[in-house]
């Protein structure tokens, strides 16, 4: 008996040395979460002075306005009415913001967790209207190193930032999605102005091609990786509900009563024949990358980024013909390129951003040479996305907001610039 009571000491002594083993609590370097509460997240929102521009990201245009998202900070206003001398005029200060569209005099945007609304008729004294608290995914903003990231209390807040810190602390073992840091109007002549009177007017804007907002009839569509969600901007915010997504969703473009989605392996084609449940179409697939796509009479452009993110070693633009009910995709031609971002079509102008090469511009009429009928190219700049509108082009990239007159096809130039402030 004094044997066994001997044995089971021993082996409750062992558990015990075992159950203070923890690798997660030893002395460590790591990145700890600066909060800001949900009180003062949900009583942010105010119209400040114009801001420098720093970590320039996605573009939208409304009548007269560009506005920049300035990354999980707020949103520029700059003043287009006259191209050749875009102003910054203010800035709305929506903390976690990354995305945005406009319908009306409504601006809707992301702010964490909470979707909110703003009534942008007045730029100077921008309102909220409404907010639709935590329906949007808790994320974390990325971080600048390779340290391991602490626990995170969701109760504390939203996270503004990282604080690398040395001590002895748990690690936090969950996942938590990140805010990426980029991760139909007709041509006229450049004599003519842009729509006047702010933003005031009927009808939604215009995004980008790295935009996951988007705007159709009466509701507002998010896409989140694999969840669409779904929003009736009628009257008041209304959460219709979420749709499942066949894919991971990186870009959306809205055309033609459809939705066009840009994923890691291929576009997806969902109809909006009943607009609060989209449904698939067709796909077509296509090699590992990073690939926003956008569409124009008949043809979908999509361009495919390689890199470590992105998970592919290639860099190129497809070229895709799609059949009139959209069932049927077949490539129709493939370009090698150096690293591209956002494009946009126009007619037959496209407007290619390809990353550190510059801007491209091509003559897009024979789908079988596009690069062999360059208009244009603008290198030395770091291009991120574009929006066509009236003959001047509106781009953003990491070193500001440019602004180009192509009334002229066969003399594009650059009219304007308002660069980023480096810290």
């Amino acid at each position: 008996m004094k044997r066994i009571y001997t044995h089971l000491f021993c082996l409750l002594s062992l558990l015990g040395m075992l159950s203070c083993t923890d690798k997660y609590t030893e002395i460590f370097t790591a990145n700890a979460p600066v909060y800001m509460s949900y009180d003062d997240l949900r009583s942010a929102v105010k119209t400040s002075s114009a801001q420098p521009m720093k970590h320039p990201g996605k573009i939208y245009f409304k009548d007269n306005y560009i506005l920049i998202i300035e990354q999980m900070k707020g949103i520029h206003l700059i003043d287009v009415s006259t191209p050749s001398s875009p102003k910054n005029i203010g800035f709305i200060e929506i903390p976690g913001c990354t995305d945005m569209a406009i319908r009306n005099q409504l601006l809707f945007a992301d702010s964490y967790v909470d979707l909110v609304a703003l009534d942008v008729s007045n730029l100077s004294n921008v309102k909220e209207s409404y907010r639709l608290k935590d329906v949007l995914p808790y994320r974390v903003p990325a971080t600048d190193n390779e340290f391991p990231v602490t626990r995170i209390d969701q109760k504390k807040g939203v996270i503004l930032e990282w604080e690398v810190i040395t001590e002895k602390r748990e690690l936090e073992p969950s996942y938590y999605p990140n805010y990426p840091m980029y991760d139909n109007l007709a041509n006229s002549s450049s004599s003519d102005k842009l729509s006047a009177g702010g933003i005031s007017g009927s009808g939604f804007g215009k995004s980008g091609s790295m935009a996951r907002f988007g705007l159709y009839d009466k509701y507002l569509y998010i896409a989140d990786t694999y969840i669409l969600n779904i929003f009736d901007v009628s009257g008041t915010l209304v959460n219709v509900g979420k749709s499942s997504l066949n894919g991971n969703i990186e870009t959306m473009f809205v055309y033609d009563k459809h939705l066009f989605f840009g994923t890691p392996n291929g576009m997806l084609i969902y109809s909006l024949q009943v607009p609060n449940t989209p449904a698939l179409v067709s796909t077509f697939w296509h090699a590992t990358s990073c690939d926003p796509v956008v569409v124009q009479d008949g043809y979908a452009y999509i361009t495919l980024r390689g890199g470590q993110v992105c998970h592919a070693d290639f860099n190129r633009l497809d070229v895709v013909k799609l059949s009139a009910d959209y069932k049927t995709n077949t490539l129709a031609a493939s370009y090698n390129l150096t690293n591209p971002y956002g494009l946009a079509i126009d007619n037959n102008t496209l407007f290619v951003c390809d990353g550190k090469a510059g801007l491209k511009v091509y003559d897009a009429t024979d789908k079988q040479a596009i690069t062999s009928h360059q208009l244009a190219a603008f290198p030395d700049i770091k291009t991120y996305d574009v929006i066509p509108v009236n003959g001047y082009l509106f781009m953003v990239g990491d070193d500001g907001f440019y602004l180009y007159d192509y009334a002229d096809l066969q003399h594009i130039k650059q009219i304007g610039h308002i660069p980023v402030v480096k810290e």
